[in-house]
């Protein structure tokens, strides 16, 4: 999955990018808000970490100008601005949580799994169909009973064909999730994930729709069921 993160500290964000790239995210790093914006304008993420002291365009106005558009990608301030007028004006403005400086990985990894379940409307850590389920805390999937270790990119593929569930999403679309700047992606690299992933859970886990995508099978939503 990819995560957008705005921060101008670069201690920080030389830290921060690895530690999530090892947690399987894909990392698109700024460093102020005007390059911010026009991330988010062109970007899909399933999150932003958002520092609000910013150079220029502060963290404040990117989250304002962003739900202003309709942008509803969820947002994780993360800031040493300690002071409770500071925490509600950005929780008025649309962030989904407030992270205070410094702050642990592990913290850090829960709140961004507990912002995209809220976003995909479920309290819960599995998402998915009653065939094919994605446990967001383990990371592993579970198909027909049976449960499965994913690679990042993997995990990250179905992620996105799992957000809702039936749903054909493109090759430039599922590319645009899993991939961040800079990375080199072959022609074939979807087709590639996939193949590994049907060995894993099954030929018909993942369906091609000719000529528009790939989809996920097993109807039913597992949010419904979960426990």
């Amino acid at each position: 999955m990819r995560v957008l993160l705005v921060e101008d500290d670069e201690m920080i964000g030389q830290s921060l990018r690895p530690a999530l790239a090892a947690q399987g995210w894909s990392v698109d790093w700024v460093k102020d808000g005007q390059l911010a914006q026009s991330a988010l304008a062109d970007g899909d993420y399933a999150c932003v970490l958002l520092d609000l002291g910013l150079p220029g365009i502060d963290g404040v106005e990117v989250l304002r100008s962003a739900r202003a558009r309709g942008d509803t990608t969820p947002v994780l301030v993360l800031t040493a601005r300690d002071g409770l007028d500071d925490r509600v004006a950005g929780l008025d403005l649309g962030a989904d949580d407030y992270l205070l400086k410094p702050y642990e990985l592990r913290e850090l990894l829960a709140r961004m799994r507990a912002v995209i379940r809220r976003r995909d409307g479920s309290a819960h850590s599995v998402i998915g169909t009653l065939a094919v389920q994605l446990d967001l805390t383990t990371r592993e999937v579970l198909v027909q009973g049976e449960r499965a270790q994913l690679s990042a990119r993997e995990f990250s593929l179905l992620h996105a064909l799992l957000e809702r569930p039936g749903a054909i999403l493109s090759r430039e679309q599922l590319e645009n999730r899993i991939y961040g700047w800079g990375e080199e992606v072959s022609s074939n690299a979807v087709d590639v994930l996939i193949h590994g992933m049907r060995r894993k859970l099954g030929t018909d886990a993942i369906r091609n729709v000719r000529g528009l995508g790939w989809r996920v099978t097993g109807g039913g939503d597992a949010r419904s069921t979960a426990p």
